[in-house]
């Protein structure tokens, strides 16, 4: 496409997703009506009424000792934020949060991500890496592919994310993730650990409504578990989750949390009820260690890793402790047995 046709593609895309994420002035009863129906009927943009795009597996696959090739698609597919409740996200392979990905500290990354929505562009914003945003995280066209090349030279944990404006909405409905970093000579405690999972947290509101993204307040806050290796627990941001099917640990263990705040507006304040963190490492990188924290302060896209140790058995909640956002489902269990395995009795938490 000549400049001056891709130049009004991304003006018609653009004023397409500016009319679909802009709510028009309704009445008082309207709105109320609104606020209680919008997360059961909601007003699907409409090239995407009859969307519903099965999840794809990401791919990674290492080609090199210092080079891998990660393959992401975005799409639209329906999630469920709370029981019979579907949200019609903008997503990063079918899930929101997006899968983790994995790669080591000085990789080299060759991305490519196919864009399956119809509709609007997308693109890839990886917190991780040096990079030029204009041509490195440059939208991609609907049903079109591009391929980007980066290096991974920072370890943590990362946020990454769609990056086509308006941002706030791409985020919103859906297209965040989390990128891991392992550093290089790994972390200080890599023999002690037991166990160890991905913990996301993120925002739900009114369906696609930029006004109520940038001036509400969330409908929902979050946890989620993104699997590391295939067969671990792997949710979306759902409600409730993690609570009706607890992680596990046995008495004694070493766990490891990799925490990301995908936002987009809210801090977390990260506690686990009944323990103290034995080790947090700001953003995930080695050098940034704290020790004997009770709460873990996280900005939006803000990462650490922590760890803790587990004495008793018994159900230790994982949540926020801005607690207008745990009764909003910002909760998580982890139940610990004598011998790590679910025994069948009743979790409690906060």
């Amino acid at each position: 496409m000549g400049k001056r046709r891709y130049i009004a593609a991304i003006m018609v895309t653009s004023v397409m997703v500016l009319s679909a994420c802009t709510t028009g002035n309704n009445s008082l009863e309207q709105q109320e009506d609104q606020n209680i129906v919008h997360a059961a009927e909601p007003q699907v943009f409409k090239p995407h009424q009859d969307i519903n795009q099965e999840p794809i597996p990401v791919k990674v696959e290492r080609v090199g000792e210092h080079e891998v090739n990660i393959e992401m698609t975005s799409q639209i597919t329906d999630i469920e934020i709370s029981k019979g409740n579907l949200y019609k996200a903008w997503t990063f392979n079918g899930e929101a949060p997006g899968p983790v990905i994995v790669v080591n500290e000085g990789d080299l990354i060759n991305f490519t991500l196919k864009n399956i929505d119809p509709a609007i562009p997308h693109s890839m914003d990886f917190h991780a890496v040096h990079a030029s945003p204009s041509s490195d995280f440059a939208d991609v066209m609907p049903n079109e592919t591009g391929t980007f090349t980066y290096p991974a030279n920072n370890p943590g944990v990362f946020m990454y994310h769609c990056g086509t404006k308006p941002v706030l909405s791409h985020i919103a409905n859906g297209m965040h993730g989390t990128i891991i970093v392992k550093p290089k000579d790994g972390y200080p405690t890599d023999s002690e650990i037991d166990r160890e999972f991905v913990i996301i947290q993120n925002e739900w509101y009114k369906y696609n409504d930029l006004n109520d993204f940038t001036n509400g307040v969330p409908s929902n806050v979050v946890f989620s578990a993104k699997a590391l290796t295939e067969g671990d627990v792997n949710t979306n941001g759902t409600v409730g989750a993690l609570v009706e099917t607890p992680l596990l640990a046995k008495v004694g263990d070493k766990v490891r949390l990799y925490l990301n705040n995908m936002g987009p507006n809210e801090v977390s304040s990260f506690h686990v009820v009944g323990t103290i963190f034995d080790n947090v490492y700001i953003d995930g990188n080695p050098f940034n260690l704290m020790k004997g924290l009770q709460t873990v302060m996280l900005p939006a896209s803000g990462g650490a890793v922590v760890e803790f140790t587990v004495t008793k058995e018994g159900s230790y909640a994982f949540v926020t402790h801005q607690f207008n956002h745990a009764t909003k489902g910002a909760v998580a269990i982890l139940k610990v047995t004598k011998d790590g395995l679910d025994d069948g009795s009743e979790t409690m938490g906060h």
